[in-house]
């Protein structure tokens, strides 16, 4: 919009403020959109003046009008011309022409009403993100590749087409000036207040400088940024000043693991303001990356005020999560009075009519013998044979004879009269159907009439399957050249078809027919009730059943029919519909021989390849009756230019077999138009009503010539949609015009009752259920009492419950009304009917809606399917479309978005979810149609595969619970103390056992510093092994005794002292890879007096991603010299590692590969223990690089407490498969050994990659009793040793020696892994208590591990929905909405734990889940920091209880979670408190006032679809985005998003903004196994994932 131009700050000050209070009133709903473009434009009419002549065109459609855009209007949806009805002509026309859609639910009014709404919509200017698709994933035809890249519908994001116009934004410039956009979301343990979001200039100047590697964006001189106004709500975190690596796509190869800081916040360095570049939002500045764009538009569109208002929140703690909204007092309700049921006119006795239908065709047979009964037209449309009376007759008595005594071999009958026999013949067959099924009935056995199965996997053919088995069907007649053309086995064997009862299969051709003797007759009985015949229906759920219709109920029907449609003997009837079933089969092949009639059976093969082939037979045979569906009338008046002279004056009668269809009064006015030129006379158009349970409910009797029209009922859809009939006055757009399906059929009595609940005999004014009590009625579902009684027994009740009377009716599944002159209105089908929050809508009238939308561009042949699926206690609507092959993604993404938009208007009801999959691709029924309900299953089971999609929970979902209000903290200490009492609860606090006093005097001294037990240890026990390095096969490559350790260490001290400029207390960077050299060159350092910084080597075939982390590492800790290997000098001086850092200012290298053996001249012994021994740097998952400083005291006390907990002693060998860089498994590599004097067995994880049992067999060969490992080594055994553990057992492979197998880790212990690998290799021995976990974080490397003495840790089941609200509540397994969570280990000896509220910092009592707060000796002494920032120090490690017991300093480790006492005892004989560990603080997501931890949101996602191998979830302003890793095939990828929302939507109760489906491996990994969530959200916004397909729900 022009107005968006203006610049607000420069309008007067009134101006200024009436604009604030509009805003302000939009964002509280107090205003439409509309009503707010229309107040704000009137306000800046006056300052529009001069900007207008300089705005550029308007962008329709989607053409790119180059990168000047910006400033343009988004495009609308739709583009539509001023007048829509010409447009309307022009379309028309193009129908015309295409004549390949199935027009049934055309109507030009409401093509018209569809135009108008969406011209409405046009005004509100609203542009949908388009979704982001790779091209490969949409393989769909040749056409296709010629499609130009997909720029997406808003005008921000033409720089991104090949084919625009204009200058193209090189890639480099729109990566780096989106890595500068992309802020990294806070939470509430964040400890750094933002500052204000100044222009990024000033932001940049107040930063760290960047680092050389990093490029400046180009035009980093945003405006302020719009995103802290347009979401005031969201809390944006600085983005720090050093920028991430940028990763390419190949990086993310999970062989490399790579620690990524992402826009590594380096806790400590002095940060500016926050630099939120160029997110402007919908101010149409533009944004610098695409992705964010499309998820800016997305937020826009989101902005709007909803619908429907909802007048009662309510809240998440109750049981029941969901009310319904309270009814809308305005609701329209029935004000008529009850109705009374209405009566047929009575069924006349006719003096000839048969006693049996088998009578009537015995006696044509024999008076009429050359009458001709039916005619069958070949595949061009002409005669192919006649069948007379006399042959049908001839025929069916053999076939009679043959089926009762000529199957079995000599003496035994195999049918017998009652039995059920399949009929399964071709639709270009009727000739051979009619034998069959005459032959049957002159045999009593009761005809099942079936389609002809096409393949093993048909659609539905399970069901089918079915319904021959409940009605016990063996046998099966069929033609020989169906036969012929039957699946068969490479035997030659016909197929066994999925789910079909063994079947024996006769054919009935003539020649293989035996005569009967003479004196054998067909017994003919009078019509009595047993069944007749058998026809099959498809229920609403797909299931199939066949209702048995009785001899008298079939000649009844007959009877009522031809006294209805009065039907004189030797007439013509042009049958168009399918004979086996239906209108098809009870005029066209019952009524039609009662009555001598002769039938053209015109095939859907024939009407497919000339449509107007039942014109040109009713025009040659001058027939008197045509039995068509409204599709027929559709495609004759599509071909009628071909021919001139065909007249329809001799029909007397045509039948719409559909006419109750509401869509079907469009298609018979066209026809008439068209046709009436022709002869056609205005009152044969007969539609009627018909049900395969009710038979012919109604039908319109043929009307005299020059009488008066019936009248149309216009009605309105919002009283439709309430059940109520009301005449539509106000909106023309939303009316649906119905025409009458005529009367009750004679003998019949029929009444109206509410469709759900007891059967209630609806008010005159009321749509309900059509039921129907007369002789020509279906009988019974056939073998099914159950559902029979429901359907076929139904006695009305009236308005206080008492029956009507005796009588039973029969369900129509037709929803319908009486109208004026007891005329018969159908609105809708039971089966087709979506209730959606109380309100009921028709599919069929969604499907006109849909189609109305300019479907010629994008749908194929009109084929869209509508149903609805459960999601979050509602019905959910989705549409299905099959997309032209020619169509563009454009095109088709402009049709979705308007779909979205006429259902709104029209129907006052938000879609779902709106998918289009290639041409020809839905399952289809037999006559072509869409299989509904396979079309549902497919999409539930993510098996739909779509080419497009857009899923738009925001609208429709609008039963979610209120947001929790987090209620202020104003309640005093002590009161909280007194609560806590009184209510019964422990401040929930735990520790581990006492340190104790050390027993030895002696080694006290000695064990002071790490440097001297190693001196000790070499001089009395010189030759004992200390470590022993193990390469992929298992053999040890190094070994190191203490004197070895001892003496290269000192070599490698006396390097670094020889060097000038490298003091003591200076930092020195250990750069190796996991092994020996390693733990020498770190004593090396604490012999020099150096503080050593243990760094993983970069990846050497992924440099540009590993080196940057490096290179910052030695950037942020000063390192005053590398100590490395000969290998890793070449690397960082080679050529490649110059494409991505600056290698000229690396600090002195040393390799220390080959150094001369000398002894340096002292050995370093620090002054006192609190000087800092060595720094631990690490990439936490939120992507902040912390290094923190370990003194010597904490070594020791460490080492202590890990050797009390494990009984580490010389004579033990563990076991250890870290990676050694930092934390618990630097510990447990380069320092216990040294001081507990066990042996340590090294197994680098990388090993692993080349040699998967190394691992495992190395615990078998050395009889391990106590393994360290990182989940990443587990996932990775568990993975690929899953399926071999006979192949380790036959290697010998015995795990039964481990007492302790314990996975280190800083995260909440993957219970599903740990379970999975317990189980899997239990067969090899081990123990199912061995395994356990570790607890660790960056304050504190060691907290909590499982040693060897102590109870086994537990598990314990907690709601989910509590822990939201931060609340422990524990629930039986099994329980719904629980989350099993295992303790993390036993608390280590001298540790102190206490959970505390983050934002009060008091402590909480056991039931609450708080941050853990810790105490012990080994705590870490704070942060490295550069500048001295003591204030971020003292917060997180000498942090004070806000009461309590306010003297104690604790250290915040940053994790949520709970404390509970268990009824174990542990080693002192108390009862054991076992620590939980929930998730990280700064991964939680803070969404509608609740937390949630992103590991359970993935955990729902990655069951969702067998195809989601990985997945991640972060927030961006507001917005849920789902990232998930597809493991399948490409043509899955679309089919995740639906199921991913839902998923989500059903254990969440979130509703996820975009969803992201990229390739394996490309969340990112650290070296510990966790995922880097902000470093993906990161390259997610920078646009750098290569995704197959983005989502953004609308």
């Amino acid at each position: 919009m022009a107005e968006r131009g203006v610049d607000v700050s420069a309008l007067p000050q009134e101006v200024r403020e009436q604009l604030a209070e509009l805003d302000l009133e939009l964002s509280e709903g107090d205003i439409t959109q509309k009503g707010y473009e229309k107040k704000r434009a009137k306000l800046l009419a006056p300052y529009l003046v001069l900007i207008q002549n300089l705005a550029p065109p308007p962008a329709y459609d989607g053409q790119s009008p180059g990168p000047s855009s910006a400033t343009a209007p988004e495009p609308g949806p739709s583009n539509s011309s001023s007048s829509s009805s010409s447009r309307h002509r022009r379309t028309r026309r193009a129908h015309r022409s295409s004549g390949t859609r199935d027009e049934r639910y055309r109507s030009d009014i409401h093509t018209e009403a569809v135009q108008a709404a969406l011209a409405k919509h046009k005004e509100e200017k609203m542009a949908l993100p388009m979704p982001t698709k790779r091209r490969s994933t949409y393989v769909q035809s040749p056409i296709d590749n010629c499609t130009p890249p997909d720029s997406s519908s808003s005008s921000e994001d033409e720089a991104v087409s090949s084919e625009s116009a204009g200058p193209q934004q090189s890639p480099d410039t729109w990566i780096n000036s989106s890595l500068h956009g992309s802020s990294t979301s806070s939470s509430a343990s964040s400890t750094l207040s933002h500052g204000e979001s100044r222009p990024a200039q000033a932001a940049q100047s107040q930063q760290a400088p960047p680092p050389p590697h990093q490029v400046q964006p180009p035009h980093s001189h945003s405006q302020p940024s719009a995103l802290a106004e347009a979401f005031a709500a969201t809390r944006i975190d600085p983005g720090g000043g050093v920028g991430p690596p940028e990763v390419p796509s190949q990086a993310h190869a999970r062989g490399s693991r790579v620690d990524f800081p992402t826009n590594a916040v380096v806790r400590g360095m002095s940060r500016g303001p926050s630099r939120s570049s160029m997110m402007e939002t919908a101010d149409g500045v533009p944004v610098s990356s695409r992705v964010s764009t499309k998820i800016q538009q997305l937020l826009n569109t989101l902005k709007r005020p909803k619908r429907p208002p909802l007048s009662e929140y309510f809240m998440d703690d109750q049981e029941e999560i969901v009310e319904v909204p309270r009814a809308d007092p305005n609701t329209p309700k029935p004000e008529g009075r009850q109705i009374i049921p209405v009566k047929g006119e009575p069924l006349g006795v006719v003096s000839n009519w048969p006693p049996a239908l088998q009578a009537a065709l015995t006696r044509w047979g024999a008076t009429q013998g050359k009458s001709p009964a039916l005619t069958a037209l070949d595949i061009t449309g002409k005669p192919l044979y006649t069948l007379t009376y006399g042959k049908l007759w001839s025929r069916s008595v053999k076939l009679a004879y043959t089926l009762l005594n000529k199957l079995g071999t000599k003496n035994e009958q195999i049918l017998k009269p009652g039995d059920r026999v399949a009929l399964v013949y071709p639709n270009s067959d009727p000739g051979m159907f009619w034998v069959a099924f005459y032959g049957c009935l002159l045999a009593e056995v009761i005809p099942v009439p079936i389609e002809v199965p096409l393949s093993r996997k048909d659609v539905g053919s399970s069901q089918v399957g079915f319904l021959l088995g409940s009605c016990g069907v063996g046998l099966a007649l069929t033609s020989e050249i169906c036969l012929k053309g039957l699946p068969k086995t490479p035997t030659g064997e016909i197929l066994q078809f999925k789910g079909w009862p063994r079947l024996k299969w006769v054919v009935t051709d003539s020649k293989y027919l035996t005569k009967p003797s003479k004196d054998w007759q067909p017994h003919i009985p009078t019509a009595n009730t047993d069944t007749a015949y058998i026809e099959y229906k498809a229920s609403k759920e797909g299931t199939v059943m066949g209702v048995a219709v009785s001899k008298v109920a079939m000649l009844t029907h007959c009877q009522a029919l031809t006294q209805a449609c009065n039907y004189c003997e030797g007439e013509t009837l042009v049958n168009v519909l399918d004979f086996k079933k239906d209108m098809g089969l009870w005029h066209g092949v019952l009524t039609s021989v009662m009555n001598r009639i002769h039938t053209i059976s015109v095939p859907y093969a024939v009407m497919k390849a000339c449509p107007l082939s039942w014109v040109q037979r009713v025009h040659i045979h001058k027939a008197r009756v045509a039995l068509v569906k409204c599709r027929d009338l559709h495609w004759a008046m599509m071909a009628h230019r071909d021919q001139r002279e065909t007249s329809l004056a001799s029909l007397r009668m045509l039948i719409v077999a559909d006419g109750a269809n509401p869509w079907s009064v469009s298609s018979c006015d066209a026809f008439l138009n068209v046709f009436q030129a022709h002869g056609l006379k205005p009152e044969v158009i007969c539609p009627c009503a018909t049900s395969p349970e009710a038979m012919t409910v109604a039908i319109r009797r043929p009307g005299l010539s020059g009488a008066p029209l019936p009248a149309r009922a216009i009605l309105s859809m919002t009283g439709l949609s309430h059940g109520v009939i009301r005449v539509n006055t106000e909106d023309k757009n939303s009316a649906l015009t119905v025409q009458d399906v005529g009367h009750v059929m004679p003998g019949a009595l029929m009444c109206i009752v509410k469709p759900d609940g007891p059967p209630m005999l609806c008010k005159t004014d009321e749509i309900g259920e059509i039921v129907v009590n007369s002789r020509a009625g279906g009988t019974m579902y056939y073998g099914l009492p159950g559902v029979t009684k429901n359907n076929f027994e139904v006695i009305p009740v009236n308005a206080s419950g008492a029956p009507i009377g005796e009588i039973p009716f029969v369900r129509s599944g037709l929803l319908g009304f009486v109208g004026p002159g007891s005329l018969i209105f159908v609105v809708g089908k039971n089966e087709g009917l979506l209730m959606v929050s109380g309100r009921r809508h028709n599919a069929d009238d969604l499907v006109a809606t849909a189609l109305a939308v300019e479907p010629v561009k994008t749908v194929y042949r009109g084929r869209i399917a509508v149903f609805s699926v459960t999601v979050f206690f509602d019905e959910r609507i989705v549409i299905v479309a099959e997309q032209r092959p020619d169509a563009s993604e454009e095109d088709s993404f402009q049709w979705m978005s308007r779909v979205l938009q006429a259902i709104d208007s029209i129907h006052q009801v938000g879609l779902y979810c709106l998918a289009l999959v290639p041409a020809n691709t839905l399952p289809k029924t037999p006559l072509g149609g869409i299989h509904i309900s396979d079309t549902k299953q497919l999409f539930l089971e993510g098996a739909l595969h779509p080419c497009n999609i857009l899923v738009c929970p925001h609208t429709c979902v609008t039963n979610m619970p209120k947001p929790r209000q987090k209620q202020p903290v104003g309640v005093g200490p002590a009161s909280i103390m007194v609560g806590n009492l009184v209510a019964g609860k422990r401040i929930a606090q735990a520790a581990g056992r006492d340190l104790g006093l050390i027993e030895d005097q002696d080694l006290v001294r000695k064990h002071q510093f790490l440097t001297e037990a190693l001196q000790w240890r070499a001089q009395t026990d010189p030759d004992h092994t200390l470590f022993v390095l193990l390469n992929a096969k298992g053999v040890a490559v190094c070994t190191a005794t203490c004197v070895q350790l001892h003496k290269r260490a000192e070599k490698i001290a006396a390097a670094l002292m020889e060097r000038s400029g490298i003091n003591i207390g200076e930092n020195v960077v250990l750069l190796y890879p996991p092994g020996i050299d390693l733990i020498a060159a770190f004593y090396g350092c604490l012999y020099a007096g150096c503080i050593p910084v243990t760094v993983r080597p970069p990846h050497p075939q992924n440099l540009s991603a590993t080196l940057p982390t490096v290179r910052m590492i030695i950037d942020v800790s000063k390192a005053a010299c590398i100590l490395t290997t000969q290998v890793l000098t070449r690397i960082l001086r080679s050529k490649e590692a110059g494409a991505t850092v600056n290698i000229k200012t690396w600090p002195i290298i040393i390799d220390t590969d080959d150094l001369p053996r000398k002894r340096p001249p002292t050995i370093y012994k620090p002054p006192n223990a609190e000087v800092i021994a060595y720094l631990d740097f690490s990439v936490s998952t939120t992507g902040m690089l912390t290094g923190v400083k370990i003194s010597h005291a904490a070594v020791s006390a460490l080492c202590r407490s890990i050797k009390l907990q494990c009984e580490l002693y010389s004579s033990r060998q563990i076991a250890i498969c870290l990676d050694p860089y930092c934390g618990h498994g630097f510990v447990l590599w380069c320092l216990a050994s040294v001081y507990s004097g066990h042996q340590s067995i090294l197994i680098p994880p990388m090993e692993l990659e080349i040699s998967l049992a190394l691992w495992l067999s190395t615990l078998s060969q050395y009889r391990i009793r106590d393994t360290f490992c990182s989940y990443s080594v587990m996932e990775l055994c568990t993975k690929g040793l899953g399926g071999q553990t006979e192949l380790l057992k036959a290697r010998g492979v015995n795990l039964s020696c481990v007492r302790s197998c314990v996975v280190i880790a800083e995260e909440r212990p993957r219970l599903a892994l740990t379970h999975s690998f317990s189980k899997l290799f239990k067969d090899i021995g081990l123990s199912t208590r061995a395994v356990s976990t570790a607890f660790g974080s960056r304050v504190n490397l060691a907290i909590c591990l499982q040693g060897t003495t102590g109870p086994d840790p537990s598990t314990v089941f907690v709601d989910m929905k509590s822990l939201r609200h931060d609340r422990v509540r524990l629930v039986e397994r099994g329980a719904p909405q629980s989350l099993p969570l295992m303790e993390s280990g036993t608390i280590l000896p001298g540790v102190r734990v206490i959970i505390v509220n983050p934002e009060t910092r008091g402590p909480l009592g056991d039931s609450h889940l708080g941050e853990i707060w810790v105490n012990s000796p080994h705590n870490a002494t704070g942060y490295y920091t550069i500048y001295g920032e003591e204030n971020l120090q003292a917060d997180h490690f000498n942090t004070k209880l806000s009461f309590g017991d306010p003297q104690t300093l604790w250290a915040r480790t940053g994790y949520l979670g709970f404390v509970k006492r268990t009824e174990l005892t542990d080693s002192s004989g108390d009862r054991h408190d076992a620590l939980f560990v929930v998730g990280s603080l700064d991964e939680t997501l803070e969404l509608r006032g609740l937390r949630y931890h992103p590991i359970d949101i993935e955990t729902s996602v990655s069951r969702a679809h067998r195809s989601i191998g990985e997945s991640a979830v972060f927030t961006w302003t507001n917005l849920l985005v789902v990232v998930a890793e597809l493991c399948g095939s490409e043509q899955d990828a679309l089919d995740l998003v639906p199921l991913v929302t839902n998923v989500v939507l059903e254990e969440h109760h979130l509703i996820v903004g975009v969803v992201v489906i990229v390739d394996p491996g490309v969340i990112p990994i650290n070296s510990r196994g966790e995922k880097q969530r902000m470093h993906l959200r990161d390259s997610f916004l920078a646009d750098q994932l290569d995704p197959i397909y983005v989502a953004y729900n609308m």
